[in-house]
């Protein structure tokens, strides 16, 4: 019997495993993913991100032991495997922590949730009101530009992208220079040309974490259109296609911090300036650029998450099906 408690941030999925999850073992949450990639924790991945009991889309987590320190670790799962990092499941994270009662939470003001993730360390700050949850803020880890400017070719022509981190490397490339916008009439376009767009990055190794090769690779393409630009707001709309033509129904956490790293980089965006960025269903996160670090560029990320259900999920053995399937 496998219990969870899921979750929708900006309306991405998050579906948190509450019970049954096998031991993984290593001495950081980031030798457990590499232990999580192979054997029953990856079978347990398949199976709730599969149909009947997922869907391609599908997002969620392992809670497992944290280093001293920090209230949480965690290791992030989609329907292709283990992510680096997952801004949209730490604000969730964030809201099931105090849901939960592992911290002592405010009935008016913030609480702080420590989680260790395996890019590293965040903390969530969970804003009460009321007795209520009205957001959360995290600061993520360092962020930092890649390279500028590289020509990528794909099936609509040749595009210029920019790489940079927020806990996973994405490749930022605006929507009109495919001839596309980010509007659900062309996400089928969005998908395909992110996907040639990681691959072509990836087949020539053009992310690599300067201390980590665990963290190298493109972990998706963050398709953007400008809407506005003022001193104080920027405003951009996203599409992130993440892992093998995964879409993220939020403004994207971590690809977020990784927008936020080229504007700041770019001058367009100072530190404390705002950045409205919507997701192609249309909610929004809020950023900023709160400081810096000797690994770079500190962000902070504010969203909010809600419960959607709570579930009990079990494999039949006579089950023809098995772990289930993808249809895309």
């Amino acid at each position: 019997m496998i219990t969870t408690i899921d979750y929708h941030t900006a309306g991405e999925p998050f579906r948190i495993v509450t019970d049954g999850a096998p031991d993984i073992p290593g001495a950081t949450v980031l030798d457990r993913r590499e232990a999580a990639a192979t054997g029953p924790a990856d079978a347990l991945r398949a199976l709730l991100c599969n149909e009947p009991r997922g869907h391609a889309d599908m997002y969620g987590c392992f809670l497992v032991p944290p280093s001293p320190g920090a209230h949480l670790g965690v290791l992030f799962w989609h329907k292709d495997g283990f992510s680096t990092a997952c801004g949209h499941g730490t604000i969730a994270l964030g809201v099931y922590a105090v849901d939960a009662g592992l911290v002592d939470a405010p009935a008016d003001g913030t609480v702080e949730v420590v989680i260790d993730v395996p890019s590293g360390r965040v903390t969530a700050r969970v804003a009460r009101e009321t007795g209520r949850t009205r957001s959360v803020s995290f600061i993520n880890v360092p962020a930092f530009v890649g390279s500028r400017d590289v020509p990528v070719a794909t099936g609509r022509g040749e595009l210029r992208v920019d790489i940079s981190y927020g806990g996973a490397f994405y490749a930022s490339a605006r929507a009109a220079d495919a001839g596309l916008s980010v509007a659900p009439a062309d996400l089928p376009a969005l998908i395909a040309t992110g996907r040639e767009v990681r691959d072509a990055l990836n087949e020539v190794g053009a992310a690599r974490h300067p201390t980590d090769p665990r963290l190298d690779g493109v972990y998706g393409t963050i398709w953007y259109d400008e809407l506005s630009g003022r001193s104080d707001t920027v405003h951009q709309r996203n599409c992130t296609v993440f892992a093998d033509g995964e879409v993220d129904r939020s403004p994207c956490g971590s690809g977020t911090s990784a927008r936020l790293v080229l504007l700041h980089d770019s001058g367009v965006l100072p530190v404390g300036a705002t950045l409205r960025h919507d997701g192609i269903v249309g909610t929004t996160f809020l950023g900023r650029v709160v400081g810096r670090s000797d690994d770079g560029v500190l962000t902070e990320v504010t969203g909010m998450a809600y419960r959607t259900g709570e579930h009990r999920f079990l494999l039949d053995p006579d089950d023809p099906i098995g772990d289930g399937f993808q249809l895309r």
